[in-house]
């Protein structure tokens, strides 16, 4: 077995933990009780109001959370990406760079920017629906407005971060991003 096939397995394995992790969010400790930091989060609805943005004036790309909500069995969220530089950006969802949710034991920036040192940040909870798609291209000026959503219930008092996917300039197709929010959302019980 060669190491890319082992390395794609062990991701995959990873990946197929960290659903039924969260898809099955419910744990008992020893005498039956359910551990509180395993407890599925409630319905929730949470108006956000999120904008933050990249770049030098002139040349940002800017990013809003407007709306999250938890749901019996999944999330959604209400986001949208303008395009305020002088090119045109490449807009793409794959499983190494998706849209979606990471989903954090700690709502600190600094603990966050610590994990992302260390190469430690979990993997993006990957939307799977899109309202509407992003377009494939966001030309200068131009913005999308839309619906993010994926099933998997979340723990309650986990803390959550948009992800907005893989972001490519077409000017310099060597160059993409993702952006991770700097705002957090603490979910409720």
């Amino acid at each position: 077995m060669s190491r890319t096939t082992v390395i794609v397995l062990v991701a995959l394995g990873a990946a197929i933990a960290g659903f039924a992790f969260s898809s099955n969010a419910r744990r008992a400790d020893g005498e039956g009780a359910v551990s509180p930091r395993s407890v599925a989060a409630g319905e929730q609805t949470a108006v956000l109001g999120w904008r933050e943005t990249t770049g030098e004036p002139g040349e940002r790309l800017v990013f809003s959370v407007e709306q999250l909500q938890v749901l019996p069995n999944g999330w959604r969220a209400e986001i949208s990406l303008e395009n305020h530089t002088s090119t045109a950006i490449r807009v793409i969802s794959t499983q190494r760079q998706p849209f979606g949710l990471m989903v954090l034991s700690t709502g600190s920036y600094e603990e966050f920017e610590q994990m992302a040192r260390d190469d430690m940040l979990p993997a993006v909870r990957p939307a799977v629906r899109y309202v509407p798609r992003p377009p494939a291209h966001l030309e200068p000026g131009d913005s999308w407005r839309g619906t993010i959503s994926a099933p998997g219930a979340l723990v309650a008092s986990s803390w959550l971060r948009v992800v907005f996917g893989g972001l490519v300039s077409v000017v310099r197709p060597r160059e993409s991003m993702s952006w991770i929010t700097d705002h957090t959302y603490h979910v409720r019980p």
